[in-house]
């Protein structure tokens, strides 16, 4: 199993990097995975602006050339992990544009006229895990699982992808936030996945 890592925070000391370890860490206990690669969108310098113009036109967006090594990491990997707080319940603008560029007509999915479309991601798994200040269950009572909706139903299950697992880990400010406990649970659950 090929393994993807799309790592969303600006700050290497939060604790939105210890869960990347922890990630890594399980991954390299477990017999089931190849390789695995991490992308950091903020180290990176990942230009999330998306622009479609009179030159470039949006159902043109698979055929820009500086996005094509990320192209490349989406077609190799059999899972693709995305670490990322939530803000305003929601994943960082970082990420979405991340997602607005490289989920592109013609390379995530295809239309197929009218509503119709074929994802091109099929195969492939997805497992989320985000933080938040707010409690565990804040998304579903205050928002009716607007996160969830918008990763599963709107972003991965329309490219294909319908195997997606969800770390929403709340409390995460919180001295009884049970931080080690959550870590070591993320830790374990990389170790035995297998895709």
């Amino acid at each position: 199993m090929n393994t993807l890592i799309v790592y969303t925070h600006p700050n290497h000391e939060s604790l939105n990097y210890a869960f990347l370890q922890k990630v890594l860490e399980g991954y390299k206990q477990n017999p089931q995975v190849k390789e695995t690669q991490v992308l950091d969108l903020y180290e990176e310098g990942f230009d999330p602006v998306l622009v479609h113009n009179k030159e470039l036109r949006r159902r043109d967006m698979h055929l820009v050339p500086e996005l094509a090594k990320y192209r490349e990491q989406l077609l190799w990997a059999d899972q693709i992990v995305f670490i990322y707080p939530i803000w305003w319940g929601r994943p960082p603008a970082m990420l979405m544009g991340y997602i607005d560029r490289m989920f592109a007509s013609n390379f995530a999915y295809r239309d197929k006229g009218g509503w119709l479309t074929e994802g091109l991601l099929k195969g492939k798994s997805v497992v989320c895990v985000s933080t938040m200040k707010g409690p565990t269950h804040y998304p579903l009572l205050l928002h009716n699982n607007a996160h969830k909706k918008l990763m599963k139903t709107a972003l991965f299950n329309f490219v294909g992808i319908k195997k997606v697992k969800f770390f929403e880990l709340g409390n995460m400010e919180s001295r009884k936030g049970k931080q080690a406990q959550k870590l070591e649970k993320v830790q374990r659950y990389f170790a035995g996945v297998k895709g």
